[in-house]
């Protein structure tokens, strides 16, 4: 069980954004992000989405950082990736 994060490269709100996610299992996914002061409203149906500056605690606290396609590719093979089609 792996908890997994991307380079910060999507902008929003004056900010780069990266993905949390993890490779099987979400209760994991949900204690590293609580244990890296990560909020539950930063959770989206199967990724968290997380500032730039808080890379250093995700990495510190576990995570393990890799490219966003490598990240997408363990995603979906977990089969806990929800498409844009199943989303409200």
């Amino acid at each position: 069980m792996t908890v997994l994060v991307d380079d910060p490269v999507w902008p929003a709100h004056g900010r780069l954004w990266a993905h949390l996610v993890s490779d099987s299992d979400l209760d994991e996914l949900h204690a590293l992000a609580a244990a890296a002061g990560i909020p539950p409203r930063a959770f989206d149906r199967d990724h968290y989405d997380v500032p730039a500056d808080a890379l250093p605690r995700l990495l510190a606290a576990g995570a393990q950082h890799v490219g966003g396609k490598e990240l997408t590719r363990r995603l979906i093979a977990s089969g806990l990736r929800v498409r844009a089609r199943e989303r409200d």
